[in-house]
């Protein structure tokens, strides 16, 4: 993950985790991900499938990143018959959100 950008020296995930992290975010984008949305340099809107699994697994991955990457916000948004998770941080990690949104950008429809 570190040649992407997408891993800041704030990050306390220890470095033999992170190929594991980045590859459950690999399959939550390849495989749940309808759309993503940059709403602003600062946050990004990514529109999953809605089904209680996908939320289920959105919400657990989501809790453990921000445990160790206290710099980055997550919300789950569940209504309407749709599921989105917002992603959110400060402009001081903002090229770490660019980095994470346009990994789920390349990712998106991969795993069908």
């Amino acid at each position: 993950m570190a040649d992407d950008g997408w891993v800041p020296g704030a990050c306390t995930l220890p470095t033999v985790e992170r190929p594991l992290r980045r590859a459950e975010f690999d399959d939550l984008f390849a495989l749940d991900v309808l759309a993503v949305i940059r709403e602003s340099a600062t946050r990004t809107r990514i529109d999953l499938r809605p089904d209680p699994e996908t939320a289920a697994r959105a919400a657990t991955l989501a809790v453990r990143e921000a445990g160790c990457c206290s710099f980055l916000t997550f919300d789950l948004a569940i209504g309407d018959g749709a599921v989105t998770l917002g992603v959110a941080t400060g402009p001081a990690h903002r090229e770490v959100l660019a980095a994470l949104t346009a990994r789920a950008e390349s990712q998106v429809g991969a795993g069908t």
